[in-house]
Order: C-alpha cells, then structure tokens, then sequence
C-alpha cells in the first residue's frame, strides 16, 4: 500500500478487511482543495481528483468505486467499476475483493461497514437527510442480499460535524420530531432561542443500533473545526469560499 496520512476505527481491524478515513492530506489539489480532493463534482483540477482517487486506491490496494452522492436512501451492490457513470445513490457494498468501497464527505457522516465472517463490506453517506430517510437501513438490507448478517456487522463513523458546530433551525428539529419524536434527543439548545445544535453522529449510531448493528462507534473528530485535516462544506460557505473539497472513507475485502 502506498503510504497516506489516514485514520482508522479498532472496530474495523478485521481479517481480511483494510479501511481509511482519509485526511485531506496526501494529494496534488491547491488552493482551496488542497491537497487530497477527491470529489469529482467539484470545481478542483479534473487531473488532480483522479489523481487523488488513484492515490487512495492505492493506499488501499483495489479500484475504488464511488456513488454519485444525492442525499437519498439508494445504495448498491457493486462487483466492479461502474460500467457507464456511477448510479445516484449513496451507499455502495460489495462482496468482491478488490473493489473499494468508498463514501465521500465534507461535514456529512460516512460511515464504513463490514462483516468478516460473510465477507461483505459497504461505504454510505449519511448527511442528516439520508439519514433520516433510511441511508443506514438501505445499506444494510444491500449487505445482507449479499450474505451479511446485521448482528455480525461492525461499523464506524468517520469524522463529520459535530454537534458543537452543527447550528441549525427550528424547522429543522420540526421535520425530525415529525418523523419520531425521540429524536428530540439529538438536539440540544443554541446560542438564539431559535437556534438548535444537532449531533449527527450521535443520531447516525442511533439508525445503525436500532437496525441491528451493536458493534459500533464514532472516530470522533469535528470536520468543521479542524481546517488542517478535514474540508468542510459549513467552514467554506462562513468563509465565502465558492467551493470545497471532498473527503473520502473506504473500505476493502482483501484479495
């Protein structure tokens, strides 16, 4: 494996199994991507995100593949590189060694799933929307029409926004009250009386618990408040910056 700046979860050191929660660290992107950018719906250099991608292939020794992101509950199977452009969805898993399933990220929750026994792992992309309509569930129920059992599947939460940083609005606790009024639970009171702080992690272990996955947790680190290694969408938008780049987490089964 060539060598990048990544982080790991202890509950994906499986057999068989390799995982990164890439950094944005390790790339040729400049300016405002700099430097591992891997999104291809960004406005960076085309040459260096497929740069970028190559490098974290590399790093985990397979042919990565990725969903175009739209923030819904649609995950795939995949056996192989998409054969035209990549389907919309969100979520990707896979029983074939070799390929890398891959979720990209910029304050949003990815999430790496495996389970060693059946040999099947997965990648989604929990925003807070995805995540309330049924990202987790979807990849799961993708993961178990492969061979995977729920009560075998280790997962773990990279690193997104968390809840000291995720300000949001009062319609914003509505829609998730609406949909269950547990969720009351994830947030908490802000700075201005119409203010909530929402914590995604905490409410995305929530989806993967209630699903049937007990082995799993959150690496911990808050995208928005750590510039040196992680891009953030809310950090760029309060900088008045135009864009910014996209983190990648992955996993693999070994071949």
């Amino acid at each position: 494996m060539s060598a990048l700046p990544v982080l790991t979860s202890p509950r994906l050191v499986l057999p068989g199994v390799r995982h990164a929660f890439f950094t944005r660290q390790g790339g040729v992107s400049q300016g405002i991507y700099a430097s591992l950018n891997v999104g291809v719906g960004s406005s960076d250099d085309p040459h260096a995100v497929a740069e970028n991608r190559r490098r974290a292939a590399e790093h985990l020794g397979g042919t990565l593949v990725t969903a175009y992101q739209v923030h819904s509950a649609t995950a795939f199977a995949v056996s192989g590189p998409w054969a035209d452009r990549p389907g919309e969805g969100d979520a990707v898993a896979t029983a074939t060694p070799g390929i890398v399933c891959g979720a990209l990220a910029a304050d949003c929750a990815p999430i790496l799933l495996a389970d060693p026994q059946a040999r099947v792992v997965g990648a989604a992309h929990a925003g807070w929307k995805g995540a309330l309509t049924g990202v987790v569930e979807a990849a799961l129920d993708r993961m178990e029409a492969l061979g995977a059992r729920r009560d075998r599947i280790a997962a773990a939460v990279g690193p997104c926004i968390g809840p000291a940083s995720y300000e949001v609005g009062l319609e914003y606790e509505a829609r998730f009250l609406e949909a269950d009024p547990d969720h009351a639970r994830f947030f908490s009171p802000g700075v201005a009386a119409d203010k909530r702080q929402f914590d995604l992690p905490a409410f995305v272990l929530a989806r993967l618990r209630a699903a049937g996955v007990e082995d799993c947790e959150w690496i911990g680190h808050d995208t928005c408040a750590e510039p040196d290694l992680f891009f953030s969408n809310r950090r760029a938008f309060k900088a008045g910056e135009p864009d910014y780049g996209r983190l990648l987490s992955a996993i693999v089964l070994a071949a």
